[in-house]
C-alpha cells in the first residue's frame, strides 16, 4: 500500500480501538479515540522508514520489528499502540499488496504476499485498505475480548487519566 493508505489504515484503526474499548460512544469513547490515534498512525508510518535505508519492506517489515516492538510494551510498559500500527503495516503489505514483505528478513529474504492483493497505484487501493481495516478491527474484538491479555496494556486507563487531566 502507499503513504496514504497506510495514514487512513492508522486513523481508521484508532478512531475504530476508541469503540472497540468503550463502545458506548460516550466521552470515554473519545477520550480513547485521543490516547490511542497518534501511535497507532505513527506506527503504521514507521515500516516505510526504511525506504531511506536498508531494503524496503525487508529491513523493517519482519516479525522481529513487532516482536520487539511487542515485548517492550509488556515487559516496558511504554509504546502502548505503536506495535498495532506496524502490525497492520504489515497486515496491508502481505494482502493489500502484490508484493508482499520479507517477513523473517533478515534470516530469509522471500517476500510473502497473496495473490490477490493489488498494486499501490491501483484504483482499489484504498479500498481494500478500508476493507481489511475493518477485519483487523474484528480480529482486535476476538482478541480483547476472547483472549485477554494478548494484547498488553488494553486497559488505557492510565493513558486516559492524563489525557483527561489536561482536558479538565
Amino acid at each position: 500500500m502507499n503513504k496514504k493508505d497506510h495514514i487512513l489504515n492508522g486513523l481508521l484503526l484508532g478512531i475504530g480501538l476508541g469503540f472497540v474499548l468503550h463502545p458506548e460512544g460516550s466521552v470515554q469513547t473519545l477520550v480513547t479515540v485521543a490516547a490511542v490515534l497518534v501511535p497507532v498512525v505513527l506506527g503504521a508510518l514507521f515500516p516505510d522508514i526504511d525506504t531511506e535505508f536498508g531494503k524496503h519492506r525487508k529491513t523493517l517489515h519482519n516479525v522481529f520489528v513487532v516482536a520487539l516492538l511487542y515485548g517492550y510494551t509488556y515487559f516496558l510498559g511504554n509504546l502502548y499502540w505503536v506495535w498495532i500500527g506496524v502490525l497492520t503495516h504489515f497486515v496491508l503489505d502481505v494482502l493489500g499488496s502484490k508484493r508482499g514483505i520479507a517477513l523473517f528478513y533478515p534470516l530469509w529474504d522471500k517476500e510473502f504476499g497473496t495473490p490477490v492483493g493489488v498494486t499501490t497505484s491501483s484504483q482499489y487501493a484504498t479500498v481494500i485498505t478500508v476493507v481489511i481495516t475493518l477485519v483487523e478491527l474484528v480480529a482486535i474484538y476476538a482478541l480483547i475480548h476472547y483472549l485477554p491479555g494478548v494484547i498488553p496494556n488494553v486497559d488505557v486507563a492510565s493513558q486516559v487519566q492524563g489525557l483527561q487531566t489536561l482536558v479538565g
